[in-house]
């Protein structure tokens, strides 16, 4: 089909949840996948929480994830994630897998979750 809505599937890319720490989500397969962006909400900030987003890359899912590179990215992110929030993280790497990556640079917590959308070819539906 060639709908927008048959080539676009949403994964789960963080369950929504208060992060106190530094948190990665599950490992997105990007197999058969032309685009991929991720999309960030966030709640309530306690004590300063100070929390970034950036993607992790890795060929197998399972070992040798490593932040992906800059001109690999196209986001709106701040480096500190403001409270109530969105925010999106594109994808144009060429790793199998990725995947999101809280990092935690001081403070309590942030209540946070995020979803990422994947397009697939026109002439193969993803969804």
């Amino acid at each position: 089909m060639r709908d927008n809505y048959s080539n676009l599937a949403a994964r789960l890319a963080l369950a929504p949840a208060v992060q106190a720490a530094a948190i990665q989500g599950p490992a997105i397969d990007l197999l058969n996948v032309n685009r991929a962006a991720f999309v960030i909400n966030t709640g309530a900030i306690v004590g300063a929480g100070d929390f970034g987003a950036t993607l992790q890359e890795s060929t197998d899912g399972s070992t040798g994830w490593a932040d992906v590179a800059a001109a690999s990215l196209k986001t709106n992110a701040p480096a500190t994630l403001a409270a109530n929030a969105s925010y999106k993280i594109g994808y144009f790497g060429y790793k199998r897998y990725v995947r999101l990556s809280l990092t935690k640079a001081g403070g309590t917590s942030l209540a946070a979750g995020a979803s990422v959308v994947l397009e697939g070819t026109a002439s193969k539906p993803v969804a």
